[in-house]
């Protein structure tokens, strides 16, 4: 069996501009996004293990939320992928990344609305 370590940042609520109905597309609509981030496991932690051996829980929140200026996604798929090649490009340690997006404005009785998408390093 081999040891996983999963670093997860859940329930950012990031304005986003995505859509395809022209009510959508002219101002950013509210996501809830969700990472888990599968990332390659050194044999032990110690007490004393420096943070080179995993990864800063704020560059993942960095990239659900630090997006390009006036970047439309015209699906959340598409968001979803931008935040997986982020994570992808950043460390060659993150093996997989699984990212949930809730599209909240549309939501009429508090249900989640949206997508998973898992993606694996290639």
């Amino acid at each position: 069996m081999n040891d996983r370590l999963l670093l997860e940042v859940h329930d950012m609520e990031v304005p986003v501009l995505t859509g395809i109905y022209s009510e959508e597309t002219h101002l950013p609509q509210p996501l809830r996004i969700s990472l888990t981030v599968e990332l390659a496991c050194p044999d032990v932690f110690t007490p004393d293990t420096p943070l080179s051996a995993s990864k800063n829980y704020m560059d993942l929140r960095r990239a659900a939320t630090a997006l390009p200026s006036g970047l439309h996604f015209t699906l959340i798929e598409g968001l979803a992928d931008h935040i997986c090649d982020t994570l992808f490009l950043q460390d060659e340690r993150v093996l997989s990344v699984t990212v949930k997006i809730v599209k909240l404005a549309i939501a009429e009785a508090g249900e989640a609305i949206g997508i998973t998408l898992t993606r694996h390093r290639r």
